[in-house]
């Protein structure tokens, strides 16, 4: 009779949960796993009662744990190489820009040691949407071609509920409302809103062009391209090692990188429910949802602020209101209908590593490493000024 028996066999793709997608997502992300030449696959397959001879070792058995180890510190690696793409792009390349740009005379100027920038608002626009746009593509262009996820995959677009999306939405209106802060937008953002509320004067501000495509770029534009960039081939690659890891480390990563603690708690609360929203329900339509909602109720407040009658806080009070009972409300109809009747959910991994020492693994890849450091150096930095 052979020893060989079910639970002896270890097969790390074919133990993944995929219950929580649909069948087309499941077969072409089993396929890139498969692949013996993609070194960004955890495709551990192995018989736990079998050895192999190692010189210098003798016998040894398979080791699961390797196999994952080294998965995830390659994948982290090349996080990390986008992420400091990110930081060289948006704290190095794009002030250098600038100080070129003011050395031939242009009306613009920059601060090496914080994310100000000072000049007219036609120029300061138009710096803030190259650098931002360049932070995010040139990053998410390098991790599609390192991770060669297929599209269907790198970008979850079938809706399979479509009652995780108001969950998703109705959870992020509670959120933005219980952090109505000033620190609730990024540094950037906030900043221009305030420039842009600072020249307004007695005129309406939505009679200013510059106004108008900063807000449809900041809310619509970054939000898409952003979510393409956490939820798209790095959040596929994270997902081999179960979604609760690949949620909350996107969702770390998002933080870190707005380099700014007054910025990060909210980042990472709206990260982690633009991607539990994604994988429930099926699409990143969903994460860009959130990320959109976020943003226009942030604008919404800056611009009921822009009142200058003592009406202003009793009507700023009753938007906050009227969103957090909305939020209240779709999310008691999410849970009723989404949770307690298990319809949908995220996909899990039995790993022989504890959660927390996966990410320690994680975290001390370098050069991610470095990103963290980096980060928060400068955020530090931030926080004194």
């Amino acid at each position: 009779m052979s020893d060989e028996t079910p639970k002896s066999i270890v097969n790390v793709i074919d133990e993944f949960d995929y219950s929580t997608q649909n069948e087309f997502y499941n077969e072409k992300f089993k396929k890139w796993r498969r692949n013996k030449d993609n070194h960004c696959a955890f495709n551990f397959v192995a018989n736990k009662n079998e050895k192999v001879y190692v010189e210098s070792k003798g016998f040894v058995a398979h080791s699961v744990e390797e196999a994952e180890k080294e998965s995830l510190t390659h994948i982290v690696y090349i996080i990390g190489i986008a992420a400091l793409m990110w930081l060289v792009t948006e704290d190095v390349i794009g002030k250098l820009g600038i100080s070129l740009f003011t050395l031939l005379g242009f009306d613009i100027h920059a601060n090496f040691f914080n994310s100000s920038i000072y000049g007219g608002s036609m120029e300061i626009v138009a710096a803030l949407i190259v650098v931002s746009v360049l932070k995010i593509v040139v990053p998410a262009i390098y991790a599609h071609i390192k991770f060669k996820f297929p599209r269907k995959v790198e970008f979850m677009g079938k809706m399979n509920n479509s009652l995780a999306l108001v969950g998703a939405i109705s959870l992020t209106l509670i959120i933005c409302t219980a952090t109505s802060l000033p620190s609730a937008y990024s540094s950037e953002s906030k900043e221009i809103y305030d420039y842009f509320r600072s020249i307004d004067a007695d005129l309406y501000v939505w009679d200013q062009t510059e106004f108008l495509v900063y807000t449809i770029f900041d809310v619509v534009i970054m939000s898409i391209i952003s979510e393409i960039f956490f939820r798209g081939a790095m959040f596929a690659a994270l997902r081999q090692f179960g979604d609760p890891f690949a949620i909350i480390f996107t969702a770390l990563t998002a933080g870190l990188l707005t380099q700014d603690f007054r910025a990060m708690p909210v980042t990472i609360l709206i990260s982690l429910v633009a991607g539990y929203g994604m994988v429930s329900s099926g699409t990143m339509f969903t994460a860009i949802s959130v990320s959109i909602v976020y943003k226009m109720y942030n604008l919404a407040l800056l611009i009921l602020e822009t009142d200058r009658t003592e009406k202003m806080p009793l009507t700023r009070n009753i938007f906050m209101m009227i969103t957090l009972a909305a939020g209240i409300i779709g999310f008691v109809v999410f849970w009723i209908a989404f949770v307690r009747r298990k319809k949908g959910g995220i996909a899990l991994y039995s790993s022989e590593y504890s959660r927390w020492r996966r990410f320690g693994f994680a975290l001390k890849t370098f050069p991610y490493s470095a990103v963290l450091l980096i980060c928060l150096a400068y955020a530090t930095v931030r926080l004194t000024q």
